[in-house]
């Protein structure tokens, strides 16, 4: 770790993504801060911070890269049922604090969601960078939920939770389907689960990832707002 190079917080820059490390695999930086332009500047390179409040800020590009192709998005036969019911409403951009800060509490085993992250997606969000994506139940009362950042044709998907059975796999239904309507190419899981495996992710090398990214961060995406209007078309489908 010490051959990394340290990140100056005056200087915003990164070395290539390629320049990680294999062990641990894809730890690239260490230093700099958590700025919105250092943000966007990492996202657009294929790397991301992930780390703890004892350690410095750390810099990751994993590879190989977990990745979902919004036309790749597969849905079980128990899940078409779930959607089926109608039972959740899929919302976007109403409540983004309450979702980033759930994203920090409700992961039985920690978080790397410091406050310092908190305070700088939510600059993000207010620079309409960074977006939360809400799942309701018929009460009105929050089922779960995901932020992440849009940044050209690329969604980069940051944490996720999920207080009642399904809410999650519906939310990545209804985030795929109306990524693919507005013409985005790709959503970043960055690293494999099995829940992203089984909702039809898989995982492409760095350079296949990065490639992307170069043809896509600068073209906009066919929409103006984030006002989630897909729907589940129903039992016919």
């Amino acid at each position: 770790m010490t051959s990394l190079p340290w990140l100056d917080p005056d200087q915003l820059w990164f070395p290539p993504a390629e320049q990680a490390l294999d062990d641990p695999d894809g730890l690239l930086a260490l230093g700099g801060d958590l700025s919105t332009e250092r943000l966007k500047l990492a996202y657009r390179n294929g790397i991301f911070p992930w780390f703890s409040d004892d350690q410095p800020i750390l810099w990751w590009s994993p590879s190989p890269r977990c990745v979902l192709f919004p036309e790749e998005i597969h849905i079980s036969r128990s899940l078409r049922r779930t959607l089926n019911r109608g039972y959740f409403t899929i919302t976007a951009d109403q409540a983004f604090p309450r979702i980033i800060r759930l994203c920090a509490n409700t992961r039985a085993e920690g978080t790397w969601i410091t406050q310092d992250m908190i305070d700088s997606y939510g600059q993000l969000h207010k620079q309409g960078v960074a977006h939360s994506i809400e799942v309701w139940n018929p009460k009105g009362e929050l089922a779960g939920g995901m932020y992440g950042l849009a940044i050209g044709r690329c969604f980069f998907g940051e944490s996720m939770f999920s207080l009642e059975t399904n809410a999650s796999k519906v939310l990545m239904v209804h985030l795929a389907n109306q990524l693919r309507d507005w013409g985005y190419r790709i959503m970043d899981c960055q690293v494999e689960s099995g829940h992203l495996l089984r909702m039809g992710a898989r995982s492409i090398p760095r350079s296949e990832f990065l490639s992307i990214l170069r043809t896509c961060v600068d073209s906009s995406p066919d929409h103006s707002d984030w006002g989630f209007r897909w729907q589940w078309p129903g039992p016919e489908v």
